[in-house]
């Protein structure tokens, strides 16, 4: 309802007071208060993205949210999902969002769906809302959240982060560019690590996330020029901001149906492969590694495969460092080569995954070796506490 009736809306004296420093400029005034107000808008997350843009659009006004996500809240969420407190570690996100959204403006009508997005659900969670605005930060929920705003004729405004950089546009608008004019097909899995896995500075979705709500703000009150046809690349270190121009592809595939997004980017396959990667390379438990440990056996070398800043962090009593990059090169199979000196190897890194690959390398070398599972995350949560989680 991007074109409403605003004879139907009216605002309050509450909302005459609340609102006030939009009510004074021109380019907002009474009429896009009243915009605001009749607006409707679902955010699919409310992680490092949603947060900060779910809080500035309860601020200006909108009327109705709607929230998707299905996660809890976990402590190493708090370093830059701003909407959660320490208190709802452990709670449910949208309920967490949903209390802090109702203590800056409880005018808001907040909807609330505590699902995972699906090809099965996506159609019919979208079609009520004007505007949607994603803040997922994976490929399969990225297209499925396109396809599904193509399908709908639903303008969906963008934003990704990685580090120390973010990106932001708007998608499907005025005939402007979608998603898949930007990504035509998805990169391989695993290509782009996730934050979990290369880590994000905390306060880099915050200004992302803002760009966002001030995107959707823009496409409401119909004032100034929005971000489509433009994507916008932000460097945190180094401060700067460009823009790259984006058309829509005259020869793209024609959006018909929702599809399986897991499929379509390769996930289904990519496990199926890393799991039979996995079982051609024997595995130990913490707790068997515990125990060679404390046996006092000499006889074996256990490396540690995760990168350096990791290391210092937590470490494994005994791990000597050779990150998977090194193996990656060659000049860590060398070392790993040097070390042995007919030893047995053993392998871990955080969770599991990079040491097997890096065993799967190293076999190719001519080099056998066993991957403790769950890695040191396992380690932590079973045998020794005082070893750091992250």
């Amino acid at each position: 309802m991007l074109n409403p009736n605003l004879d139907q809306i009216q605002l309050n004296k509450e909302e005459y007071e609340r609102y006030s420093r939009h009510l004074i400029l021109p380019e907002v005034g009474l009429e896009g208060q009243k915009r605001l107000k009749a607006a409707s808008v679902l955010c699919i997350g409310t992680g490092g993205l949603g947060s900060p843009l779910l809080l500035y659009l309860a601020a200006a006004g909108i009327g109705r949210i709607g929230i998707v996500d299905f996660d809890i809240v976990d402590s190493s969420n708090l370093q830059r999902q701003v909407i959660h407190g320490t208190s709802w570690v452990g709670k449910p996100k949208i309920e967490s969002a949903k209390n802090r959204i109702l203590e800056i403006n409880p005018l808001c009508q907040v909807d609330l769906y505590n699902t995972r997005l699906s090809s099965e659900n996506a159609l019919k969670l979208l079609e009520p809302y004007d505007v949607i605005v994603d803040g997922t930060d994976n490929f399969p929920t990225r297209y499925l959240v396109n396809d599904a705003c193509v399908l709908l004729n639903k303008p969906n405004v963008y934003g990704s982060i990685f580090r120390f950089e973010g990106q932001a546009t708007v998608f499907n608008y005025e005939g402007g560019p979608n998603y898949r004019d930007l990504y035509p097909e998805p990169p391989p899995p695993g290509m782009v690590p996730s934050c979990a896995e290369g880590g994000v500075l905390g306060i880099l979705p915050g200004l992302i996330g803002v760009i966002q709500a001030t995107e959707t703000v823009k496409i409401i009150l119909g004032r100034g020029q929005t971000l489509s046809g433009r994507l916008l690349l932000y460097n945190s270190l180094d401060m700067t901001f460009r823009e790259l121009k984006l058309r829509p592809n005259p020869v793209r595939p024609v959006i018909e149906k929702l599809i399986d997004y897991e499929q379509f980017c390769g996930i289904p396959q990519a496990k199926a492969e890393e799991a039979k990667k996995q079982m051609e390379i024997p595995e130990m438990t913490v707790q068997e590694l515990k125990q060679l440990l404390d046996s006092g056996a000499d006889d074996f070398v256990l490396v540690d495969v995760r990168n350096p800043n990791e290391y210092e962090i937590a470490k494994i009593p005994g791990a000597v460092l050779i990150p998977l990059p090194d193996i990656e090169r060659g000049v860590g199979v060398e070392k790993v080569k040097e070390l042995l000196n007919g030893h047995r190897l053993i392998a871990h890194c955080k969770m599991g995954g990079r040491s097997a690959k890096a065993l799967g390398i190293l076999k190719q070398a001519g080099i056998e070796g066993i991957n403790v599972k769950g890695g040191i995350t396992a380690w932590s949560q079973e045998v020794d506490s005082s070893v750091p989680l992250y």
